[in-house]
């Protein structure tokens, strides 16, 4: 799986990349044909204190999926990208088969 993240507004550390790929790749054990991902991480400019989003697309076969969060860290943000992600290709399974 081919896994590209951007920051924008910042330059993100090791420690946080590192905490991105890890999380898109457990997204193997749901779904297998994910052919790639695009994380865009970001500081918005508010004064609000939620001002870190997450933008995750993930590519898989004939179909894309997107999940966009924001929240108080990136680390938290890019968790609830992730799980809506996940419900999706739950959904996205279930259609396949026909449940």
């Amino acid at each position: 799986m081919d896994i590209k993240v951007s920051s924008v507004h910042f330059n993100a550390d090791k420690r946080l990349l590192d905490f991105v790929n890890k999380k898109i790749t457990k997204l193997i054990k749901f779904y297998e044909d994910i052919i790639g991902a695009e994380v865009f991480l970001r500081l918005d400019n508010t004064q609000n204190l939620d001002n870190k989003v997450a933008e995750i697309k993930l590519v898989i076969p004939g179909y894309d999926m997107f999940a966009k969060k924001q929240s108080k860290s990136f680390e938290e943000a890019t968790d609830s990208a992730i799980e809506a992600l996940r419900q999706q290709i739950i959904k996205h399974k279930e259609k396949v088969r026909g449940v």
